[in-house]
């Protein structure tokens, strides 16, 4: 059995944040074969019915060619960062699979289905810091360090007992259980 704790993170005055960690026994992280389908199935539950995209900043030509050899859907543009929108829940695996020892970014809201150049040009040259000033704007921005057994999201609306809220029933049938601590 896996835990999945939600915490609220204090990561300063300005920024409402909560904490996902996905661990084994104990405090270890969660490492293995199945945590890839546990996340693969956060992630569209954060979302609810919003927009949602996984962003990749760094080492783009691997994930270029991954989602190609694959037929993942991902737009790019010159200088800004790799924009990979909903994909399936087998893809999503898939990238997550694959890139789990990356640190990428994932966003959802109405201001993602306008798109918006200016933070993926700033994920380029700033990382996932970029999200700090913008996170407002969408229902959450989120950062992906699955290799820690770790998501933060960055959310106005979503803390950690929305976030429980959705989470437990998209992940009922895997060995995995979701909770606040008191």
């Amino acid at each position: 059995m896996l835990l999945l704790e939600v915490t609220t993170l204090e990561l300063g005055g300005d920024v409402r944040a909560a904490g996902l960690e996905l661990r084994a026994a104990g405090e270890e992280p969660a490492h293995g074969p199945e945590t890839p389908a546990i996340w693969a199935r956060v992630l569209p539950a954060l979302a609810g019915e919003e927009a949602w995209a996984l962003d990749y900043f760094s080492h783009l030509k691997r994930v270029r060619e991954f989602c190609a050899r694959h037929g993942i859907a991902a737009r790019e543009e010159p200088g800004r960062a790799l924009v990979v929108p909903a994909p399936s829940r087998e893809q999503l695996e898939a990238l997550i699979a694959r890139f789990a020892a990356e640190t990428f970014g994932a966003r959802a809201g109405q201001a993602l289905a306008a798109g918006d150049a200016a933070v993926e040009r700033e994920l380029v040259r700033r990382g996932l810091d970029a999200y700090h000033l913008v996170f407002g704007r969408y229902l959450f921005c989120a950062v992906c360090e699955f290799s820690d057994g770790s998501l933060v999201v960055l959310s106005q609306s979503l803390g950690p007992a929305e976030i429980v809220r959705r989470v437990k029933p998209a992940l009922q049938g895997l060995e995995v259980e979701v909770f606040q601590p008191s």
